[in-house]
């Protein structure tokens, strides 16, 4: 490090360089969900054409390589040249940050690529892109390399049979003649995400039909298809039903208290803001709200989400006092009452929305929560006038929910701890440890007292405590609040961790910044960290999304000969061991379950900073999430049946 720091010191990257230099910054991260969302950039350019009125298709491919092809039916971006940089409109679009068509009015009223910098980004974190457009019967390409030119922009009229076989790709029909070019325009995007940025650079099918599917119910008649050449699967999405049909398929397994799906379309022409949703309640206890803006999901909400909040309740009571549904003595309904067994979908369209961050995650315009509320409750206050059946069961799902908050809350009393440092109310069976930094303090959350005590004693008990549990804690997906923490094991989870639940959750109370959840390599030990996960999920979310839940991972074998020993987290490592060592004098131990090694054992593998391997619990994304949780803990057994058959094959590392 020099002591001097002049001009000289000072370093502007030019051109993609801050991208690649930061990929972050713009893309969330380098993990899947970074990847991932570069699909969504290149994918959200096309819809934005669908939402325009000018493309009806689109086309996603995993390709064979691990590549990525992106195609749509839209007008295709530019390729004419712009004097004012001498190059074309396509070379602008994927090299410069902050270009793109967003920033005109007259082009898209509302969009969900505001920033300009979403298929730029995409090619400076691309090994290679090919980016190839159709239009007026002419098909432009041009190559890129890093972010940088490596094919310059070339052009050629497009032979009527080269567009006979692209019309039969995209409809499954052979043309009529003459060939109807406005249905051959379009884009075509092709890249390889570079490994040397990314983590993970392989696509996965099921979160990216996730993306697909929502994006098909919320742009009603826009078809898209995903293939992925690796397996051979294929899935085209079309609801013609738009949101309601979303709304049919997230509560699929539940059973409804009203038939028809609430549904109404509404917009602010002052604003230019427009509102459409779709909600039904059915007899669960679980919200599920998701929240869209220009077909981009905000999963952490935002004024549009508040905006709705608070409509659903005032119109529900506004609603009841109306028709004399409440009585002189009963509880007023408040937000959570009104919102209990909920399914909802919020789309609005905002022409010049601002969003928290590039990766687009939270709705930041004021004027979007008052215009929201004022029209949702507008719509719902209608319709329950028109609707009354419909009313009287919400009213008594709402009021069933109220009278169950006050059971709760005093059930909740019992796991409040004082503050984060006493030990008081603290929980008999809790090893704490001696640290009072949550920053630097762990929790094991361990299955089993065997496990318990081999833990205790090979623990750091400077900075580590373990709280074991006895058995299968209670299924939070099919239970109520008031049931669920009325359960010993919660109970034990909740003191331990400080934080209280529900109307007292505080965050900063949190007496762990790493919960590590340390269960047994089998089916059973993971069947007990997904129960412990849908309850963190469900009732600590923002401990998750802080990054505060860990998954340690036990070896499942011990492998020694003479005076050497090494752990193997796989069989495939296990034989990888033996191959190098041999079989002679090899012996082998299977761990059942942790109680089966000891305590420095446990330590050495599991324990130890230095050694061990923790897989942090994130949340990619919330709507695909909760899906997930849904269909392993929920009602629904064919759903659950038909994902554990999908998936079964991946489960490499369980003696089944």
């Amino acid at each position: 490090m020099t002591d001097t720091y002049d001009a000289s010191h000072i370093t502007v990257l030019e051109g993609l360089r801050p991208v690649r230099e930061r990929p972050a910054m713009y893309i969330g991260s380098t993990e899947a969900r970074g990847l991932h969302h570069l699909v969504y950039e290149v994918v959200d350019n096309s819809v934005d054409e669908a939402l325009a009125g000018f493309c009806d298709l689109i086309m996603v491919t995993i390709n064979r390589d691990g590549s990525i092809t992106i195609e749509d039916n839209g007008r295709g971006i530019p390729t004419d040249t712009m004097p004012q940089y001498g190059k074309s409109a396509l070379e602008i679009v994927l090299t410069v940050l902050h270009a793109g068509g967003k920033f005109d009015k007259s082009t898209y009223q509302v969009s969900g690529g505001l920033h300009g910098v979403g298929v730029s980004v995409v090619n400076a974190l691309a090994s290679w892109l090919d980016a190839t457009v159709f239009r007026d019967g002419y098909v432009y390409d041009m190559q890129f390399r890093q972010g940088q030119v490596s094919k310059p922009l070339s052009g050629r009229p497009e032979t009527e049979h080269e567009m006979k076989i692209r019309y039969e790709e995209r409809y499954g029909t052979k043309p009529g003649h003459p060939l109807d070019y406005e249905r051959l325009q379009g884009t075509r995007i092709s890249f390889q995400p570079d490994r040397s940025i990314f983590e993970t650079v392989n696509f996965d099918y099921d979160m990216l039909d996730h993306r697909l599917r929502e994006l098909a119910y919320l742009n009603s008649g826009l078809t898209i298809t995903l293939r992925d050449e690796r397996t051979g699967d294929a899935v085209t999405h079309c609801f013609e039903g738009g949101i309601r049909e979303f709304v049919a398929h997230i509560g699929e397994g539940k059973e409804p208290l009203h038939d028809d799906v609430i549904y109404f379309q509404r917009s602010d022409p002052e604003s230019l803001v427009e509102v459409e949703v779709a909600l039904q309640y059915n007899n669960s206890y679980a919200e599920t709200i998701y929240t869209y803006v220009n077909s981009v999901n905000t999963r952490e909400g935002g004024t549009h989400l508040e905006g709705f909040r608070s409509a659903i309740t005032r119109a529900i009571n506004a609603s009841a006092r109306r028709s004399s549904h409440f009585k002189s003595n009963d509880t007023q309904i408040r937000g959570e009452d009104a919102r209990e067994g909920l399914i909802s979908v919020i789309s609005t369209r905002v022409a010049e929305p601002q969003f928290e961050g590039q990766t687009k995650m939270r709705l930041g315009n004021s004027n979007v929560r008052g215009i929201v509320d004022s029209l949702v409750y507008s719509s719902l206050t209608e319709y329950f006038e028109e609707h009354p059946k419909t009313l009287q069961v919400v009213v008594d799902k709402a009021m069933a929910a109220a009278r169950a908050r006050e059971a709760a809350r005093k059930a909740r009393e019992l796991a409040r701890r004082k503050s984060t440092l006493e030990t008081i109310g603290l929980p008999g069976k809790l090893a704490d440890c001696q640290e009072r930094d949550p920053a630097k303090s762990e929790l094991y959350i361990v299955e089993g007292d065997s496990a318990g005590g081999s833990a205790k004693q090979g623990r750091d008990r400077k900075f580590q405590a373990i709280l074991p549990l006895r058995g299968k804690i209670l299924n939070v997906e099919k239970a109520s609040e008031h049931r669920i923490l009325k359960n010993a094991e919660i109970q034990a989870l909740i003191s331990a961790i400080g934080t209280g639940v529900g109307e007292s959750f505080d965050l900063e109370r949190a007496r762990y910044h790493k919960i590590i959840l340390m269960t047994d390599a089998d089916v059973d030990g993971a069947h007990i960290r997904t129960l412990l996960l849908t309850f963190f999920y469900r009732y600590l979310t923002e401990i998750v999304e802080n990054g505060y839940i860990y998954i340690a991972q036990p070896p499942l074998y011990r492998v020694a000969k003479g005076r050497q020993e090494r752990y193997a987290y796989r069989e495939e490592e296990m034989r990888d061991i033996i191959n190098e060592w041999g079989e002679k004098g090899t012996t082998i131990q299977r761990y059942k379950g942790l109680g089966e090694m000891n305590a420095d054992q446990l330590w050495n593998t599991t324990m130890d900073p230095a050694n061990r391997v923790l897989k942090q619990v994130r949340i990619e994304d919330a709507a695909y999430a909760n899906e997930i949780f849904e269909k392993l803990m929920g009602e629904n057994v064919d759903a659950r049946r038909d994902f554990i058959r999908r998936h079964a094959k991946e489960v490499i590392n369980l003696d089944i």
